[in-house]
């Protein structure tokens, strides 16, 4: 807990009085889709009560915002009593009084408060429950929807681009419990022609990459990991091969293209140029072939390419390994998205030296990793006017909370990930971008194949 002398030290809010000023702060501990505790944030004006909730990841970078954990037996160590603690607190105690449409007022004063460089003292958990609440306060002062008001605090004068969804339909990594080293893989309806029809997509190739699955493995093969995909005992190839009899059983393979979140960092061998593929195996059984060099993954990522129609490798190296990064980036960018997500941490410090070293193409948005609205939508903008693609993203450990499908539009992100079209902290996102796609009727552009390069540029 904050000392008085810090609570003390922080900002007071402005006595002046607003439509939209914060009444009342009110945090909770909730559970996510993992089984984890998690924040939750009621913001109060005078125009009602705003609630938002913080995911987590399983999957973390090194240099994510720091996520405030209570430690001890409690849940594992995982309580967040603390977190909500600070919100109810010193950050209550900072933004009470405050305009709720001044975003950037509301993240600098918090940021402020805690006072380090990674969110350490109050947590980036607590502090972005606070931001996403305000912004949905601020959304409702505005009298607008909450991607036109992510629009407008950005400065995107035109919020009609639906994401193109990558669906992670068949989980590895640290999402499953099966041997599969790379931990997502996608299908991508780019061919479609608008987001409801690429829902559609989505959904008969789910359905149909089950009946797959269970032709080759059985039925316990078809049992879903953390994102909602299958988590079938396959290998990269092998899993490959199955998107695409998948999507010609449901009829549309030329409709589709495939992505892959590698997660590296997760088989990074320490202190050496080398990836464990066999990480997940100890023992006897250790397939030690299955370690590869930089090179020879990128001689891997490069004969799939050729095989298979990829369009985005997400973390296909480690988060240090910024030499391999540059190589495949060099070797494939031109056609394919290189996706920093733990290589950069939605952060503009670790975007802008990527950018430098020519290290990705494309930033990962996950504002989690950074703590606030408004420091996410900085690492957006940076990243739009450097060229760079940005997919919005989930993490593995949800909520019911759509905001990233808000964020999505309003950002004009052009692409999301938020897992495959199962489990409702899942769809709850696809969801509600069918419901903005309904209001913008006619006026809704969906990019399709020009996902990377979506018409804002921030």
């Amino acid at each position: 807990m904050l000392s008085n002398t810090i609570r003390r030290s922080v900002a007071s809010a402005s006595n002046k009085r607003f439509m939209s000023a914060i009444t009342g702060v009110q945090g909770r501990e909730i559970i996510d889709s993992r089984g984890n505790p998690t924040v939750e944030v009621d913001i109060t004006t005078s125009q009602g009560t705003f609630t938002a909730s913080v995911p987590s990841g399983a999957s973390t970078g090194a240099y994510e915002a720091c996520e405030l954990r209570d430690g001890g037996s409690r849940y594992m160590g995982k309580g967040v009593l603390q977190a909500v603690e600070n919100v109810n607190t010193v950050l209550k105690d900072t933004v009470m009084g405050m305009d709720a449409a001044d975003q950037r007022a509301i993240d600098d004063a918090m940021i402020a408060a805690d006072g380090t460089p990674n969110k350490n003292n109050v947590g980036a958990n607590a502090i972005l429950g606070i931001s996403l609440a305000a912004s949905k306060a601020g959304a409702s002062a505005a009298g607008v929807p909450l991607w036109k008001h992510y629009a407008n605090l950005a400065g995107n004068p035109n919020p009609d681009v639906l994401p193109v969804p990558c669906f992670n339909v068949i989980n590895g990594g640290e999402h499953a419990g099966n041997k599969l080293a790379f931990q997502e893989f996608f299908i991508i309806p780019t061919g479609a022609e608008t987001f409801s029809e690429s829902m559609a997509i989505g959904c008969e190739v789910f359905h149909n990459l089950k009946q797959v699955i269970k032709k080759k493995f059985g039925g316990d093969a078809t049992l879903i990991g953390d994102e909602g995909g299958f988590a079938p005992p396959c290998d990269v190839e092998s899993g490959l091969d199955m998107l695409m009899e998948a999507s010609e059983k449901a009829g549309h393979l030329d409709k589709i293209t495939v992505g892959l979140d590698v997660a590296s960092s997760e088989f990074k061998v320490a202190g050496k140029d080398a990836y464990d593929l066999d990480f997940k195996t100890t023992g006897a059984d250790k397939d030690t072939s299955m370690t590869l060099s930089g090179d020879e993954m990128i001689a891997f990522y490069k004969s799939i390419i050729d095989k298979y129609p990829i369009v985005t490798i997400e973390d296909p190296f480690d988060q240090d390994d910024w030499e391999n990064w540059s190589k495949i980036v060099a070797a494939v960018g031109k056609d394919v998205q290189i996706v920093g997500d733990d290589l950069t941490v939605t952060n503009p410090i670790k975007i802008q030296q990527a950018i430098e070293e020519k290290s990705a193409n494309c930033l990962l948005l996950k504002v989690n990793q950074i703590g606030s609205i408004s420091e996410s939508i900085d690492a957006v903008k940076l990243s739009k006017q450097n060229g760079w693609g940005v997919m919005t993203s989930h993490r593995s450990g949800e909520t019911e909370d759509s905001y990233i499908a808000d964020l999505a539009v309003g950002l004009c992100t052009g692409q999301i990930k938020t897992g495959a079209p199962c489990r409702g902290e899942r769809t709850a996102k696809y969801n509600q971008l069918l419901r903005i796609e309904a209001v913008l009727g006619g006026a809704a552009k969906y990019p399709g194949m020009g996902f990377r390069t979506p018409s804002w540029m921030g």
